[in-house]
């Protein structure tokens, strides 16, 4: 036991920076209007937690290229670096939240510096980033006047113009908890979860902001159940309808490498997801923890139009079937063992599936509407993307597949992460011990 606690501080202690210069260094940054960005090439370990700080206190973004290889990896590089040279930036910039009476903003999440409690300071900021608020409700509200907020950021543009942007947003308050619970955004609340949670190892063992997240997540089912749900059996697990895809969500990010990653998972490389999390927007952050699985033999040539999504399990992959995943960072296409012959020559250009290269990185450019419409859809993902997303092939039963079925978000994973029904049992357990 006393070796499990030791492990858990040094891991801990891992996502600290080891040194206060960088922190000095990021704070002279702020005060100057600099924002960094960093591009890293490492071939082994950076201390990635004490280099970040600085990017992270700037409103910076931090590239990483693990093993890079020109054949293979240039694409990628370019595609950010031209994409982050090119993008809206503002510098030396001033947030503040302001409300009307009965809640008040008390925590800020995201990629920033606060020198007190009510301004965010950030040397750059651009399109790609987010800042998440936590509001307190702490007073009284009411139906007819409703709840007031403001965000007003005061910075300096491209062109070296001082400019003060301001948004307003009135929002609808209720009496009924059943109201709430209709009108809540489950993808707002994973977003917030997952940053809060990777904001929190870094005080705090990962055990600790795992079982906390169980227990918070818990208490907002129990507390539907108690109050809004129709008597019914104990046996039975009761959602909000808006809350449905509240557990597997969790369950995603109980499983994130931050928060439970095998050994695989370098320090460097949670340090790096860690920071990125943290200032994704909502579409960003749910997808992935969640990715897009696509199948792509029912794609319709003729059309725009995807196929509709699958879900991520082992069980609901074909063997005659070729799959797209993606999840903002990751972009694999995994070929079955039994596709189709003529589908395998349109989409590779060989004739059989021992023949497919699964070292290549980019699909042959053929002269047919398959072809045409799969490198179509991969290209709309990667404009979809802040970041370039390198292609991998994966041939089923290939040494591969092991890295793809680690998105397979729903299946239990080697590192002890649940499966989606088991978590789901284990929810429903604790739901009821807290009614009990």
């Amino acid at each position: 036991q006393s070796l499990c606690y030791s492990l858990l501080s040094i891991l801990q202690t891992l996502f600290q920076p080891q040194t206060s210069f960088y922190t000095n260094l990021a704070k002279e940054c702020v005060a100057q209007g600099c924002c960094v960005d960093l591009f890293l090439f490492p071939n082994q370990y950076l201390d990635l937690a004490t280099l970040g700080v600085v990017p992270y206190q700037t409103g910076g973004s931090i590239y990483k290229y693990t093993f890079f290889q020109v054949e293979t990896d240039k694409e990628r590089f370019l595609n950010d670096l031209h994409r982050n040279v090119q993008k809206e930036v503002g510098f030396d910039a001033v947030m503040r939240v302001r409300t009307s009476t009965g809640i008040r903003a008390t925590d800020f999440l995201g990629a920033f510096y606060m020198s007190n409690t009510t301004d965010v300071e950030l040397a750059g900021l651009d399109t790609e980033k987010t800042i998440t608020v936590e509001f307190k409700h702490d007073d009284k509200l009411s139906e007819d006047t409703g709840a007031l907020l403001q965000c007003a950021v005061l910075y300096t543009s491209c062109g070296g113009q001082r400019r003060l942007r301001i948004h307003n947003l009135a929002l609808n308050c209720c009496t009924q908890l059943a109201d709430l619970y209709r009108n809540c955004e489950t993808d707002t609340l994973i977003s917030y979860f997952a940053k809060f949670a990777y904001r929190g190892v870094l005080s705090n063992p990962t055990k600790s902001v795992r079982d906390a997240l169980i227990n918070q997540c818990a208490q907002i089912l129990a507390c539907y159940r108690k109050n809004c749900a129709s008597p019914s059996s104990a046996g039975q697990l009761i959602l909000p309808e808006c809350m449905k895809l509240l557990p597997v969500y969790l369950n995603c990010i109980l499983k994130s490498d931050v928060l439970q990653s095998g050994p695989e998972v370098t320090t460097d490389d949670r340090a790096y997801i860690r920071q990125l999390v943290s200032s994704m927007d909502v579409a960003e952050t749910n997808v992935f923890f969640y990715p897009r699985l696509l199948p792509l033999s029912k794609v319709d040539l003729d059309s725009n139009s995807l196929p509709v999504a699958i879900r991520c399990s082992e069980e609901r992959l074909s063997k005659g079937e070729v799959y797209l995943l993606e999840n903002g960072l990751n972009l694999f296409l995994w070929v079955g063992a039994n596709v189709q012959q003529a589908l395998i020559q349109n989409l590779f250009g060989v004739s059989s599936f021992s023949q497919i290269d699964s070292n290549m990185s980019l699909l042959p450019v053929l002269d047919n509407p398959v072809s045409n419409r799969m490198r179509a859809i991969i290209d709309t993902f990667r404009a979809q993307r802040p970041r370039f997303m390198k292609l991998l092939i994966v041939k089923q039963d290939d040494k591969m597949e092991l890295l793809f079925k680690h998105f397979l978000v729903e299946d239990k994973n080697l590192n002890g992460g649940a499966s989606y029904v088991d978590f789901l049992c284990h929810m429903h357990k604790e739901i009821r011990q807290l009614l009990s």
